[in-house]
């Protein structure tokens, strides 16, 4: 693989730096990516019944180690990680970086940021369902009241905003699907533009959180929360360097 440039890994308190990983383009380094993991990543791998998803699994991890690496200055191979309660990764090193992972689709997106919690999602777009069967289990009412306010040409993107940035929020927080979803809401109106409205078990907690969105691929919709003051998002395309 080609190295990056270093400047790119000079990560700020106030920042926020999203990777984009296209799993199609990957795969011609996909060799390169695997002699980072451990054995025990290797045979989680292995495990998958179908080549694609083994293929994302590996390059997936892969990635997070090789530009992990590039951010602590470590060998990709020796960083250690370990796992929350609801099965969060985090390094297990001492280190102030701070990272979450999700892919769906052909695309993989890492995000790291200083000091603060946070949780990524992507989500490939589908157009197999009825949006509105299914909100009730999923929405705060408020949420789905202003789903219900816009044109039904829009729902099923409107579903995936307030799903990528509830599942970046609950993701952020650690607490699996054991928090409840209707619990918190968020801005869906708009593409660009977000951020978390209400927080019921303490109204000032939605203070403390940024919100973003992007679309960094046609049909595909991603979000981050982190909690903390993030002034700004960089975004880098991991194919761009390999």
């Amino acid at each position: 693989m080609n190295h990056l440039n270093d400047n790119s890994f000079k990560i700020l308190k106030t920042e926020l730096h999203i990777w984009f990983i296209n799993l199609n383009k990957t795969i011609e380094v996909i060799e390169s990516l695997k002699q980072f993991l451990s054995e025990n990543e290797i045979s989680k791998a292995s495990k998958f019944r179908f080549e694609k998803d083994k293929n994302s699994s590996i390059i997936t991890r892969g990635s997070l180690r090789y530009l992990s690496g590039k951010y602590l200055k470590m060998n990709p191979e020796n960083i250690l990680f370990k796992y929350g309660n609801y099965g969060k990764p985090d390094f297990d090193i001492k280190t102030d970086l701070k990272f979450n992972v999700s892919h769906s689709g052909n695309l993989a997106i890492i995000g790291f940021v200083l000091n603060n919690d946070i949780g990524v999602d992507i989500e490939q777009l589908k157009y197999d369902f009825e949006v509105m069967d299914i909100v009730d289990n999923y929405f705060s009412q408020y949420e789905i009241e202003t789903l219900k306010k816009l044109p039904i040409e829009e729902h099923t993107k409107g579903f995936y905003r307030c799903w990528t940035r509830k599942e970046s929020f609950i993701k952020a927080k650690a607490k699996g699907l054991s928090f409840p979803l209707d619990s918190f809401s968020v801005d869906i109106k708009s593409d660009k533009k977000t951020e978390l409205l209400e927080t019921k078990w303490d109204k000032n907690e939605k203070d403390l959180w940024r919100l973003f969105s992007f679309s960094p691929m046609d049909n595909y919709i991603g979000a981050a929360s982190v909690k903390g003051d993030i002034k700004s998002v960089k975004y880098f395309n991991f194919n761009n360097f390999n």
